[in-house]
């Protein structure tokens, strides 16, 4: 706990700051903005624009879908679903400010990105570099790593604590001798 005063004309102000968790749920915060922000913007771009999306996923003129099979409408909306999803998800434990909600989104990146991060890690896509190849498996890799420091840093706590409001005490005045 932290304590600071303060003189505002006849009164002190005392205010407490509560150091609680402050870290942990700053980290979790963090990760899940970035995996709510991951989420929701693939999954828009999956579910809106499923051709665009399998021509030219990642963006930045790296096709990594494209370069993994024949195109599948039902197969790359479905995907854009699933990030939509699990951004919605992660969105909500953000709004919520529960970390409850925080380690079950975390957990629902480690389930979906496990997996999909095997299967890249197995399954080079003929003619893909090398360099795009590690781009793409760093990418793979990113969202369960991101989901379990947001599961395991989010607090024992459900919510966090507030500080205190502050307090006011008023000062006698001094007299001139």
């Amino acid at each position: 706990m932290r304590i600071s005063f303060e003189r505002a004309g006849d009164n002190l102000r005392v205010r407490m700051r509560l150091d609680v968790n402050r870290r942990r749920w700053l980290i979790t915060r963090i990760t899940l903005w970035i995996l709510a922000i991951v989420g929701i913007l693939v999954g828009l771009w999956g579910v809106l624009a499923p051709g665009p999306f399998y021509r030219s996923m990642p963006g930045l003129g790296l096709n990594w879908v494209a370069m993994d099979g024949p195109y599948n409408h039902h197969l790359v909306a479905d995907t854009g679903a699933f990030f939509l999803a699990l951004g919605a998800m992660t969105a909500a434990a953000l709004f919520y400010g529960d970390s409850l909600l925080a380690r079950v989104a975390g957990g629902g990146w480690v389930v979906f990105g496990v997996p999909h991060a095997i299967y890249h890690l197995t399954h080079r896509p003929d003619g893909m570099s090398t360099g795009n190849y590690v781009l793409e498996i760093l990418a793979a890799l990113l969202p369960p790593l991101l989901g379990l420091v947001a599961a395991l840093a989010a607090p024992r706590e459900r919510t966090q604590l507030r500080d205190p409001a502050p307090m006011n005490f008023r000062l006698p005045s001094r007299r001139n001798r």
